[in-house]
């Protein structure tokens, strides 16, 4: 059996995609969302060998902490970096989970278009080859899965492109133009890359599907809420009231807090992030950000 722990937008696009494959042998669950196909109690949804994670990132320490998954296999398909220890979300599952039963999903998916069969193309990343191999086979059809072993460069790019994503909406919502948008998700992909290096990270994983094609998306459409985020900062709009009407969790907000930590802790050169982080944390002006960035 199959359980995927987390039924928000993309919990339940994967058991869309998932049950496809593997009818009868996946369930769901979640702290809040009973009124669900499929779903049943945590505790039972633990009993499976092969768990699928997609809760908010900021919330799986304390889910690590509570819950078992010790000998599990792991497929961890949430994106961002723990803002409090800052830590990537392999480095705080390795600390419960042997790296061996531990992969890692990432890639351009709206959870929309995958409820909807539609054509879709992502990464599975894993130390443990077989185990990757294993998660692919749970994937229907229309979606095409390759595999990697850069988990770290996977980790990266699916958390940093939140924080671009952000700055593409701020730079929508001032209304400055295709050009400057371009230059400025373009930038982006160059600093994604730059802190990624510095973790070790490959210089590949960031013009793949993983990187460049899940910035590309992000960045680039009303359907992604950390676009929509910046889209209403450019505004005005004051950033609890923007959380509270999106009803869902935009992990690029509490992602840029964590990268800007982690650029400064570590000396790294991240010009957007930075500002992404004095619009959202410090009360800047977008329009003051967008025109150190870019003019």
């Amino acid at each position: 059996m199959i359980s995927i722990i987390g039924a928000g937008s993309w919990g339940s696009a994967l058991y869309h995609a998932i049950k496809q494959k593997v009818e009868g042998e996946i369930v769901i669950t979640s702290r809040r969302r009973r009124n669900i196909e499929g779903f049943v109690d945590i505790e039972k949804a633990l009993e499976s060998e092969y768990i699928v994670i997609a809760i908010a990132a900021q919330a799986i320490k304390n889910f690590l902490k509570k819950y078992n998954l010790k000998d599990k296999k792991v497929l961890v398909a949430s994106k961002g970096i723990d803002k409090d220890e800052l830590k990537f979300l392999n480095e705080i599952f390795e600390e419960y989970v042997s790296i061996n039963d531990l992969a890692f999903l990432s890639g351009p998916s709206f959870a929309k278009e995958v409820k909807e069969n539609k054509p879709t193309a992502l990464v599975i990343a894993s130390k443990n080859m077989e185990l990757a191999k294993k998660f692919k086979t749970f994937f229907p059809k229309f979606i095409k899965i390759y595999i990697d072993d850069d988990v770290e460069g996977i980790e990266v790019a699916g958390a940093y492109k939140n924080v671009i994503a952000i700055a593409a909406g701020i730079c929508e919502g001032l209304n400055l133009g295709a050009n400057a948008k371009a230059a400025l998700i373009s930038r982006g992909l160059v600093e994604i890359d730059r802190f990624g290096e510095f973790f070790g990270a490959k210089k590949d994983t960031f013009l793949d599907v993983a990187g460049a094609g899940d910035l590309f998306l992000t960045a680039n459409s009303t359907m992604s809420r950390n676009y929509r985020v910046g889209i209403n900062l450019a505004k005005g709009k004051v950033l609890d009231d923007i959380l509270n009407e999106l009803g869902e969790v935009a992990e690029g907000v509490y992602t840029t807090e964590a990268i800007y930590k982690l650029s400064q802790k570590n000396n790294i050169y991240t010009p957007i992030a930075t500002e992404v982080y004095k619009i959202l944390y410090t009360g800047k002006k977008p329009v003051e950000s967008l025109r150190d960035l870019l003019i």
